[in-house]
């Protein structure tokens, strides 16, 4: 049996955030998707690179995103 890959599933539009610290639940992915791409445009050095980890596993359709590689799991 063929095994679908996490990423090339169906997207939800609902999608939770966390970054520097604070959670916040979308109800429109766009919306959140927009949000962090204007926050990482407007931004440089280590803040932009927060916005640009949750802007990419937005991106990639993750439920839970989060500013920091070694949160792995929703808190």
């Amino acid at each position: 049996m063929l095994r679908t890959p996490e990423l090339a599933m169906c997207r939800k539009p609902q999608v939770t955030t966390k970054c520097y610290g604070k959670v916040q639940k979308w109800d429109d992915r766009e919306q959140a998707k927009q949000f962090f791409l204007e926050a990482m445009m407007s931004s440089e050095g280590s803040e932009r690179d927060r916005y640009t980890s949750v802007y990419i596993q937005l991106e990639n359709g993750l439920p839970y995103c989060v500013d920091e590689d070694n949160e792995n799991e929703k808190a």
